[in-house]
């Protein structure tokens, strides 16, 4: 099986002074400004960075919801979140780590299963697979 979804983004007009919006296929984002002040600066707007972090919870989440489903158990709740590093290196900017920190509440699981089943989802989750980046886990059950 062969899936294929579309991003999009425009642009008009030099690097700092320039606005750009995203797009996704699905509508989920339509048009949404970014530039280099939201990018750079701290300023309203997204930036390619926390959309990576947002595809990266979402993904390692999901992937371990099927890890945990193939050892016998369900999440009553997963929240993940993922800080995306982006940092000066030679020769430009590269996106360096993505940290996932997850709190999750699953009846019948113990620490070292847990521990090991997100590890598991953390390496095989295909956005992990994409990033040439340190990836980084805080996984904790919580009651």
């Amino acid at each position: 099986m062969k899936i294929i979804r579309t991003g999009s983004a425009a642009w008009s007009g030099g690097v700092k002074d320039g606005k750009g919006a995203i797009s996704t296929e699905s509508g989920a984002l339509q048009a949404y400004p970014y530039g280099f002040s939201s990018r750079f600066e701290g300023q309203p707007g997204s930036n390619p960075e926390e959309l990576v972090g947002a595809a990266h919870a979402a993904c390692f989440t999901m992937a371990l919801s099927l890890v945990l489903g193939e050892a016998g158990l369900r999440a009553d709740q997963m929240d993940t979140s993922a800080k995306v590093t982006l940092e000066q290196v030679e020769g430009g900017y590269a996106i360096t780590a993505s940290h996932l920190t997850l709190r999750a509440r699953i009846p019948g699981a113990d620490q070292q299963t847990f521990e090991k089943l997100a590890a598991g989802a953390k390496a095989g989750c295909p956005v992990s697979k994409l990033l040439n980046a340190e990836i980084t886990l805080d996984a904790a059950l919580v009651d």
